[in-house]
């Protein structure tokens, strides 16, 4: 069914600005015996895409070429060995390339059905941030309800996804962003307390409100030892991202003094199988509080596939809040 067909991919050669990324139309392969092909109705630009087009994220081997890690649409094919999912559903799914395209092949382990209550076009949003967020706030930062999380970013995909999962989990929750307008929109999604660390002091803050318990970091750098300073005894600081930088200098006592656990990881290069684990948590965790309506898809903009580029002037200029689609 597929051979016959192409599909439009975005690819980003030689590295650089938006200008760089351009559209090619390639043949579609066929799903391998555990992969499903989506006709997309919208896919999700995210900042890991901004630094694989920069050079500095590479696709892990195996992917599919192309830009993008997720997407949403409608099951047209699914390979042999495929269950659980038929032609016809409505699905969104985690890729590991490709997914900026109007047909993306996507594994069914990392795939989940559309949930009740969302469009198309809002479940695009959900996978890269949603998984993101459960793997690193809930296991490997184990919140529990009545700890207290804090979140950097508050309004990026990430941001309003884990502002939103956190209080659906019963913690009561701080955020920091850079505007008045941002932070109202993270007490809007639930947040307690809203900093705009451009006017105020969020260690400060963070340190009068009791201390953290759990700490979201995108940013790294002179956060890292801030983060430290507030956190509560037995206290967990995960890093995703580093907008500042990924080195820093820390006076490493505190870690030692109040049993505080640093980690962090990356979703992109794992192996099907630990995708696949990690779609069934959310599929028992997360789905349940998207269809009771405590979670949402918070979306900034969309934009036209063939107008990828100003896509990714609008993420590089960093006003945006939530999500931001391409529409194929």
């Amino acid at each position: 069914m597929a051979q016959n067909r192409t599909h439009r991919i975005v690819l980003a050669q030689p590295a650089g600005g938006p200008e760089v990324l351009r559209i090619e139309e390639q043949a579609l392969p066929a799903p391998k015996a555990d992969e499903i092909l989506i006709r997309a109705a919208a896919c999700g630009v995210n900042r890991p895409d901004q630094i694989e087009r920069l050079g500095f994220y590479p696709a892990p081997k195996g992917a599919r070429p192309g830009l993008g890690l997720e997407v949403a649409g409608e099951v047209i094919e699914t390979g042999a060995d495929v269950s659980g999912f038929a032609v016809g559903d409505e699905v969104c799914a985690l890729v590991s390339g490709g997914g900026y395209s109007d047909f993306v092949i996507a594994k069914a382990g990392a795939t989940l059905p559309r949930p009740d209550g969302l469009t198309l076009e809002e479940a695009a949003g959900l996978p890269e941030t949603v998984f993101t967020v459960w793997t690193n706030v809930f296991e490997s930062g184990a919140l529990q309800p009545g700890e207290t999380f804090l979140v950097h970013g508050g309004t990026s995909g990430i941001g309003t996804t884990a502002i939103q999962m956190a209080k659906a989990h019963g913690a009561r929750v701080i955020a920091t962003a850079g505007t008045a307008e941002k932070c109202a929109l993270c007490r809007d999604l639930g947040a307690d307390i809203a900093i705009n660390y451009r006017e105020e002091d969020y260690e400060e803050i963070c340190r009068e409100a009791g201390g953290v318990d759990v700490i979201l970091d995108m940013v790294g750098g002179s956060y890292v030892q801030k983060n430290i300073n507030i956190m509560n005894p037995g206290g967990r600081l995960v890093s995703i991202a580093f907008l500042q930088g990924s080195r820093c200098e820390l006076d490493l006592m505190l870690v030692m003094l109040k049993r505080l656990t640093l980690t962090g990881s990356t979703l992109r290069a794992r192996p099907d199988t630990e995708k696949a684990r990690i779609a069934a948590a959310v599929r028992d965790h997360v789905l349940p509080w998207i269809e009771a309506g405590k979670v949402r898809t918070v979306i900034d903009s969309r934009f036209e596939l063939d107008d990828v580029r100003s896509a990714h002037e609008r993420l590089d200029g960093g006003q945006h809040s939530g999500k931001i689609l391409l529409i194929p």
